[in-house]
């Protein structure tokens, strides 16, 4: 008998052909931050993938914290992210495209011309980040946003929503994880704000829920994932006392607003502190839509967290990597390829990119 995993699955209007999800990774090939033939490539490779969520891609000039990380607020990136989308169209897949502004983890070398550094609060989150043209560099403190800046800052998802439906996109994940500005708005350690977005759960969540209403209306509610990623630390995101109630009371509005899924992260895999399996079940039960669940999974774990329903669709990462055909080997039983280059994983051409064998 054929594996769940392996059945077609209905996410909001959109039939997937599977329930493998190729999670988001920053690759650093967008030069200059516009999508390339490269990408197309490296993206149409890996189409078998119930859906693809790509790399995180700025909705702002202020988003683009990282070196060659691609955007999707100028007219050029847009045509960029057609000859992804068509690429993967073509192939029979599905493509949302992840919404991801780096907020205060970022580096003014790594910005263009005239984009400021950006977070809920003037605080300085600890460690370093490379730059093209200085290697590594200590992360500055950002400026908190003037109201303003997060009116504008809200504006910009919601036209970055749009040219990713212009892009040929079928969808938009917001990245509210991994310590980005989303979630430096829901955490009480980066966001020290005395307004209506800051103290309580309810404002350090409101600034994520008016982003998400506002795309949803933009796009439609069935276009719109979120991710999260409670417990996590990556981008200096120490633990605080609330984070349950913190993710229980953001995921019912969540619920409330129709998203057509929440994709949770689970970094246990890589060393960061586990999930507790209590706050997956409250996301579980407060969230009628699709839950993706990613994190370190080989297939036999994946296909049980679907059998016993604590999860509808199961995101993989690197493996995806250096096994373009994933679904293919994972359904016939074939080895995964052993050969993975760390060292190319952010580097800007073909090697240890679209140049990854496929099963012989």
């Amino acid at each position: 008998m054929e594996k769940l995993i392996f059945s077609s699955y209905k996410l909001g209007e959109l039939m997937l052909k599977n329930r493998i999800v190729m999670a988001p990774m920053t690759r650093s090939r967008a030069i200059g931050n516009v999508p390339n033939d490269l990408m197309a490539t490296y993206y149409g490779q890996r189409a078998e993938a119930g859906l693809i969520i790509t790399e995180g891609t700025s909705p702002s000039p202020n988003g683009l914290g990282y070196s060659r990380i691609p955007g999707i607020f100028s007219a050029d990136q847009v045509e960029g992210w057609k000859k992804v989308t068509s690429a993967v169209h073509a192939k029979g897949g599905k493509i949302f495209v992840q919404l991801m502004h780096t907020g205060r983890i970022s580096h003014q070398l790594n910005l263009p011309k005239g984009a400021i550094i950006l977070a809920p609060s003037a605080v300085k989150p600890a460690g370093q980040m490379w730059t093209d043209s200085d290697g590594m560099q200590d992360f500055p403190t950002p400026k908190e946003m003037s109201s303003a800046e997060l009116f504008r800052a809200k504006e910009e998802y919601v036209t970055a929503s749009k040219n990713a439906i212009a892009a040929g996109f079928d969808g938009v994940e917001l990245h509210g994880a991994n310590g980005y500005l989303l979630e430096q708005f829901i955490s009480p350690v980066s966001n020290q704000r005395t307004d209506n977005y800051g103290g309580s759960i309810e404002n350090r969540c409101r600034f994520v829920i008016e982003v998400a209403e506002a795309v949803a209306n933009a796009i439609g509610k069935e276009k719109v994932g979120i991710r999260f990623s409670p417990y996590g630390v990556a981008s200096d995101m120490p633990h605080y006392p609330e984070i349950d109630k913190t993710y229980s009371y953001l995921t019912k509005k969540i619920n409330e607003i129709g998203l057509v899924y929440i994709h949770l992260v689970d970094h246990s895999a890589m060393g960061a502190p586990q999930v507790p399996a209590s706050i997956k079940k409250t996301i579980r039960e407060n969230f009628k839509g699709s839950l993706i669940l990613s994190g370190g999974y080989d297939i036999n774990r994946a296909e049980q967290d679907i059998e016993n329903k604590s999860g509808d669709l199961i995101a993989f990462g690197r493996p995806f990597i250096n096994n373009p055909d994933l679904v293919y080997r994972l359904q016939n039983g074939k080895p995964l390829s052993a050969e993975l280059d760390m060292n190319t994983f952010y580097t800007p051409d073909s090697k240890g990119y679209t140049d990854y064998a496929f099963f012989k």
